[in-house]
């Protein structure tokens, strides 16, 4: 199911990478953030989205590298080049990412920088909508965000442009042994 999604994903530009551990995604994190130059400057912050895997982390690593912050507000978000955030689920069929957006930070973080990297547990992997509606509580979440892919656009020439709504990339991280699932 994970190579279905992968395929599915990276054929609408998604880049996806998939760990055994929480240790190493990490690891692969603070080497993307520093790659990436995330800085202490406008168009060059982080912004990382509350979460269960950020609580599990040592957030050094992170507070170290400038222009990391942990508080999202719409102005930082929004002047940021990176966006983390955990989402819950992954449809295979479609290489679909399916987040409870229902807090902001996870809204802004996701939509408004340059880049957004989704950290996924790879037990939240589901073959289809049927499978995961199956799963769902509709009724205790008040937003749901479904994620394919990095933003794009065409005008009506047909003229395909990439990043106008939202981030330019998506980056999707999973983890096999995230917070003792398996």
């Amino acid at each position: 199911m994970f190579e279905q999604f992968k395929t599915r994903a990276q054929g609408v530009s998604a880049e996806v990478y998939r760990f055994p551990t929480e240790a190493e995604a990490f690891a692969f994190l603070v080497a993307f953030l520093r790659e990436e130059g995330v800085a202490e400057q406008a168009g060059q912050y982080g912004v990382f989205a509350a979460c269960p895997f950020l609580d599990r982390v040592d957030r050094a690593p992170l507070a170290a590298i400038e222009g990391m912050s942990f508080e999202v507000t719409r102005e930082r978000a929004a002047a940021a080049k990176i966006g983390i955030s955990q989402v819950d689920w992954a449809l295979a069929d479609t290489g679909t990412l399916v987040q409870d957006a229902t807090a902001i930070d996870k809204r802004l973080v996701s939509t408004l920088p340059t880049i957004h990297v989704a950290l996924i547990a790879t037990a939240g992997l589901r073959p289809d909508m049927p499978a995961w509606l199956a799963d769902v509580r509709p009724e205790q979440a008040n937003y749901i965000a479904m994620i394919t892919g990095p933003s794009r656009t065409a005008d009506i020439e047909r003229g395909l442009t990439i990043g106008v709504h939202g981030p330019e990339r998506l980056v999707i991280v999973f983890i096999d042994r995230m917070g003792g699932t398996n």
